[in-house]
Formats: C-alpha cells, sequence, structure tokens
C-alpha cells in the first residue's frame, strides 16, 4: 500500500562509511526532545507562517505546504542562536535533528490552523458582508445567520474544537507508519532535508518555481485539453512525489484524472438542460470573483459561467470524489480493525505466527536492517497509551459537544456529538490519502458536513449551523493528518512520538491564539471580503453559497449524482476486495481508488506531475536500478524541499505586493 524509502538516503555517505550509523547514534529522551528555546521560535515562526496562511487564504485561497521552510528556518534560528552565544562564551546544549523535528512540528500545527480555523473561508462565509454580496434577497440567506468575526468567540471555538483530531487516530500510527509504510511525500522530504542540516556534508536541493506566472500554465497537450486541466505544470513538488511515491500510486492519480476529467466531467457538462438547467443567465450572482479563484472551475467553464453548471459539477465532485475515498478508507479502517482483533485473539491463546528468517544477507543489508530494527524501536518506545487517547477524545468530544452550541445555537449538541462519532473514520480516511499523495483534503469533507448538517437543520439557521459543521469537521480531520505525516518525520529522523505528540498539543495551543490574532491584524486594517479590496477572501461567497443550497437538502444535488456516488462507493470497496483476494503478482497491478479519488476534486494537472516523476523512475530503475533505489528518494526530497523553500520568498515578496515586472501566460483566446 505504499513504499518505503531506502534508509541509508537519510545520511551522507562519509558518515556511512565510518561507520556513524543510526544504529551507533544517541538519541535524546523524548523531554530533552523539547526545549524551552525550541518553543520561542516555534512561536515566532508560527506567527510567521499564519501570516502568510492568511495572506494567501484571502488572496488566491489555495496553501501550499510549508513544512519545509518550517523545518529550514527552525534550523537556520536555533543554529544561529546557539552560534552567537558559543562566540560569547556561553555554554549551549548540542542542537539535535530531534529538536528541530518538533519545532518544524509546532510551526505546522501552528499555521495549520490559519487553514483549518476557516479564516478564508467557512468563518468569513458567516459575516454581513458576505451575506450582502450574495444579497439580501436571495433565496435562503437570512439576515439571522449572521456572525461577524469577533476575538473572543473564535479563540474560544478553536480551542474547543482542534485538538480532538490530535487523539482521533494517535492508536493507528503504527499501523499507517510501519504496517502501511504510507509515503508522506512533504513529511519524507522534510525529515530527509532536516538529517543533512545534521550531517557533516549536508545536502544539495534543486530550486523551485515560481507562482502562476510561465510554464506553470503552458498548454503542454494543446488548449482543449487544457481547459480540462491535462497539462504539466513544471512542479518540483509534485515531479518529486512521483519520485517518491510508489507507481501503483501515481498510476492510480493519473487513471483517476483520465476517468474525472477526461470523461465524466464532459459527460455531465453535456447533459447541461436534461440533468440541469442550462442557459440561464448569471450576471445576478453577486460575488462572482470568487469563482473565478476556484480556478479548476475556471478553467473547465471559461465559455458558460452559469453559477448552476457551477454547482452541479461542484457538488458531483465533491461526492463522487468523496465515495470513492470513503469506500477505500472505510475498507481500509474495518481491515484494521479486524486483523487487530485477530492478533489480539491469537496472543490471548498464545499462538504466533512470526516467521523466523534464516537467510544469508550481505554487510551492506545488515547495516540497513539494523537502522530500521532502530527506527522502529524508537517510534514505538515511548507510547501513547490508546486508553490515554480515547479518554482524551471522549473528554474533549464532552466539552466540545457543550461549548459549540453555545457560539453557534443552530448547531444543536446532538449534531455536534454525531460528527464526533462519525469523525474518527473520515480522519483516517484522509490521513490515509494524505499518505498515498500528499493531498489533505480536509475542505472537502468539511464541505460534506456542511451540506448535510445545513439540509438536516433546514432553512430556520441551517446556513449558520452547516458552516460551523464544517469548521468541526475540517478542524478534525485536517490536524489528523498533519499529526500522522509529523509521525512519518519523526520516525525517519529518531525523533519520540511521545515528543512529537506533545509539540503538535503545544503547537495546536499556540495556534489557537495566534491564528485569531494575526487574523484580526487583517479584519481591523483592510475590509476583508470587499471585491474592491486586496483580501477579497474568495471562497466566503462559494462556502455561505453551499450552505444556501445545502438547506434544501439532497433535492438540490443535480440528477443521478446520488446514484453515481453509491456507484463509485460500491466500486472502491471492490476494486480493494478485488486487491486482497488476488495473488500479488496481480494485485500489484490494480489501482487504488484512494489515490483515484484525489484528482476527481482537484484537477488533473498534478497527476500528470506526478506520472513524469514514475516514467524517469521507471527508466532510471532499467538503467541502474541500485543506482535508483539508493538516490531518488534524495532527488525526490531535493525537488520537494527546492519548491517548498522558495514559497517563503514568494510568499513575503507577494505580502510585500512586488510582482514581477512581466508575466507569462499561456491560455486560450476568447474565441476559441
Amino acid at each position: 500500500m505504499g513504499t518505503e524509502i531506502s534508509e541509508p538516503l537519510i545520511l551522507d555517505k562519509e558518515s556511512i562509511d565510518d561507520g556513524a550509523g543510526i544504529e551507533s547514534e544517541l538519541v535524546p529522551e523524548w523531554k530533552d526532545q523539547i526545549t524551552i528555546r525550541g518553543l520561542v521560535v516555534s512561536a515566532l515562526l508560527g506567527t510567521l507562517f499564519c501570516i502568510i496562511t492568511h495572506k494567501l487564504n484571502l488572496t488566491v485561497g489555495i496553501i501550499p505546504s510549508l513544512n519545509v521552510g518550517a523545518g529550514l528556518l527552525g534550523f537556520f534560528f536555533v543554529k544561529s542562536w546557539t552560534g552567537f552565544l558559543t562566540k560569547l562564551g556561553f555554554q549551549v546544549s548540542p542542537f539535535t535533528k530531534q529538536e528541530n523535528t518538533v519545532i518544524q512540528t509546532c510551526v505546522v500545527a501552528c499555521y495549520g490552523l490559519a487553514f483549518s480555523g476557516g479564516f478564508g473561508s467557512y468563518m468569513i462565509a458567516m459575516d454581513e458582508r458576505t451575506y450582502k454580496l450574495i444579497g439580501a434577497d436571495y433565496p435562503g440567506n437570512r439576515a439571522e445567520d449572521i456572525k461577524n468575526p469577533g476575538l473572543g468567540w473564535m479563540t474560544g471555538f478553536l480551542f474547543v474544537v482542534s485538538f480532538l483530531g490530535l487523539f482521533s487516530l494517535t492508536p493507528l500510527r503504527k499501523v499507517m507508519v510501519l504496517d502501511y509504510k504510507l509515503t508522506y511525500p512533504s513529511g519524507t522530504a522534510t525529515a530527509m532535508l532536516i538529517n543533512s542540516f545534521h550531517t557533516h556534508s549536508g545536502a544539495e536541493l534543486a530550486g523551485g518555481i515560481g507562482d502562476s506566472c510561465g510554464f506553470d500554465n503552458f498548454p503542454s497537450f494543446g488548449l482543449m485539453l487544457f481547459r480540462n486541466t491535462f497539462y504539466f505544470d513544471f512542479s518540483p513538488t509534485y515531479v518529486g512525489c512521483g519520485l517518491i511515491c510508489p507507481h501503483i500510486v501515481n498510476c492510480s492519480v493519473l487513471l483517476g484524472a483520465i476517468i474525472s476529467w477526461g470523461f465524466l466531467w464532459p459527460f455531465i457538462s453535456a447533459h447541461a438542460g436534461d440533468w440541469y438547467p442550462s442557459g440561464l443567465e448569471s450576471n445576478n450572482f453577486k460575488g462572482l470573483y470568487g469563482y473565478k479563484a476556484f480556478v479548476l472551475m475556471e478553467m473547465f467553464f471559461s465559455h458558460n459561467s452559469s453559477k448552476e453548471v457551477f454547482w452541479v459539477v461542484t457538488f458531483s465532485q465533491v461526492f463522487i470524489a468523496i465515495a470513492l475515498i470513503l469506500g477505500d478508507g472505510l475498507y481500509n479502517l474495518i481491515k484494521i480493525i479486524y486483523i487487530s482483533a485477530k492478533e489480539v485473539c491469537k496472543k490471548s491463546t498464545k499462538q504466533s505466527k512470526l516467521p523466523i528468517v534464516n537467510e544469508v544477507i550481505d554487510n551492506e543489508s545488515s547495516k540497513v536492517l539494523a537502522e530500521q530494527r532502530k527506527r522502529d524501536d524508537i517510534f514505538l518506545k515511548d507510547r501513547i497509551p490508546t486508553w490515554f487517547a480515547a479518554s482524551g477524545y471522549v473528554a474533549l468530544a464532552a466539552i466540545s459537544t457543550a461549548t459549540v452550541p453555545i457560539i453557534f445555537p443552530p448547531l444543536k449538541w446532538y449534531l455536534v456529538l454525531v460528527s464526533y462519532i462519525i469523525a474518527p473514520a473520515l480522519a483516517f480516511c484522509n490521513s490515509y490519502g494524505t499518505g498515498l499523495t500528499d493531498w489533505n483534503l480536509s475542505s472537502t469533507y468539511g464541505k460534506i458536513g456542511l451540506f448535510i448538517i445545513a439540509s438536516l437543520v433546514g432553512s430556520d439557521g441551517g446556513v449558520m449551523a452547516g458552516l460551523a459543521a464544517c469548521g468541526v469537521m475540517m478542524s478534525i480531520v485536517s490536524t489528523a493528518a498533519d499529526l500522522m505525516q509529523d509521525f512519518k518525520t519523526g520516525y525517519i529522523t529518531l525523533s519520540s512520538a511521545k515528543s512529537m505528540f506533545v509539540s503538535q498539543l503545544l503547537g495546536t495551543a499556540m495556534g489557537c491564539v495566534i491564528a485569531p490574532l494575526t487574523f484580526w491584524m487583517f479584519w481591523t486594517a483592510f475590509e476583508v471580503g470587499s471585491p474592491d479590496g486586496p483580501y477579497k477572501a474568495p471562497y466566503a461567497v462559494i462556502f455561505r453559497e453551499m450552505a444556501i443550497l445545502g438547506i434544501e437538502g439532497f433535492s438540490e444535488l443535480p440528477k443521478h449524482c446520488l446514484a453515481l456516488c453509491f456507484g463509485f462507493f460500491i466500486g472502491a470497496v471492490l476494486v480493494n476486495l478485488l486487491r486482497d483476494v488476488t495473488p500479488k503478482e496481480i494485485s500489484q497491478f490494480i489501482p487504488i481508488p484512494m489515490a483515484m479519488a484525489v484528482p476527481f476534486y482537484i484537477g488533473a494537472y498534478f497527476a500528470v506531475d506526478m506520472f513524469v516523476g514514475t516514467v524517469i523512475l521507471f527508466i532510471w530503475e532499467r538503467i541502474n536500478q541500485k543506482e535508483a533505489e539508493d538516490y531518488a528518494g534524495a532527488v525526490a526530497s531535493g525537488l520537494i524541499c527546492g519548491d517548498g523553500i522558495w514559497t517563503i520568498p514568494s510568499a513575503i515578496l507577494s505580502i510585500l505586493r512586488i510582482n514581477p515586472p512581466i508575466c507569462m501566460y499561456f491560455g486560450p483566446s476568447l474565441s476559441s
């Protein structure tokens, strides 16, 4: 279900040759990995990254992964500080890669709340400005469903919903990281970067590419396919993901892109007037600028901007993608529960099926096995008891169930409780998908929660209840995926799982304070959400529109949407069953539904990038298998890290409104 990175890549060759492999490396206790200086640096970087995230969230609405930047800047600040103190004659404790990993984890948890907190989406969708943009006379858009941002209630809301995701999947960390060997490409690349900082030779990283100017919108396969998001955007990140992910994952992603953007969405759009209304005027749709930021829809419907067309495909995308994801995720979750229960029964009857391996291995293989055993031992050493995770989740869910309805009265306590009952299963699906493809689809799960809760509550408060439920769901599935990605980073850097968990808790607590404060700076200094201002918050109108449509219930879904969802859900289950019952030489060629689902919603462009990466790796393996095994992970990490590092100066230049003097853009002409 995944691939394991060749462990010697993580160290520089000299240190391995000198016998300084990780099997002899001293690892500090988990408490020593969390330091005061590390927390101070985490708070400073968390503030910086929150500002960057808010800026991007309120303008383009798309947030790149900043994990690599967090690891790099954490190393730079602490190393500079310790070097400065050393020159002054002070005695300082050494800066370890475990402390570096803790800083990165803390920063990611902090700035993650600037996204999952909904400051550019569901939270802004509640305010009066968004209500007026849609129109007071718009059906279902009620003045009663308004809640303007406030520092107090936003901070309180984040505190009561943001910690549950950390407790929801902690017991499954061994399954996700060790058993399934999910790659979590960004987490792996960040870990290899951190490891390279703490060796003698360091690492050379590949350069990144700029924003949406230039060849990242080049119609590689012609304008027709470009309008259907089939193009190579020269993204080092996703080419790197293609190098680091298994071939079957990359091929599954491309297959999903072909099915969805090559056939399904064009087929649905061809049924305008039958499956949904067509030819309706769009000039009465206020806030159309918001949809232009929804890049996939803009390209796909550049010549048909009717909002009905937009919504029918948007809902079809969301629901069909979720159907595939849930079919795959729930199947694997049930399989894990079944296997775990079976193993418990075997242990209780003192049966053991552990194989005894008697094979002759060379010195290099022995070193690799020793390193892997040490990683496994450290990862499993400082256990987080299952009872602690379960009781923590139940206690926090009880507090949140009692508190959230006070902040949002239309969202009744029993609806919050039901959300928390089903949330762990959805969090597993999201974390599993993130491990395969590096895409965190928390906002997609939030939209599903928004639609379902809005339809259950109805016209009397359904908009507000749906938006609040979206926040509850997004917080859980997003933080759970982030934690699992950080567990992967910690596994490769020999960091304690307990220190990862604690640093996530501390980072989340920081984010609950820093994210609202930094957003408040934007809110008080600018007219956030104004179509004429610099911070248009494009997704605010989209989320409120979805909530308004949601109060009409499933009757608002386009024709055959539920039938398609059911078909794709059953198909995902059957494909997984087929993968499990067929011999390995056959099952290795059967696509993974979870990986296929991501391009249904995201678009085909990143599938092309990942496939380019897998083609490069395939050719490399045919030319020199050993070299490809040894260096493909390092090359992939260099591409991902180089692109990730560039996001920091790029975002800062964007905040300062320093734009390139010329922008080259490729697109269809108005007459095409």
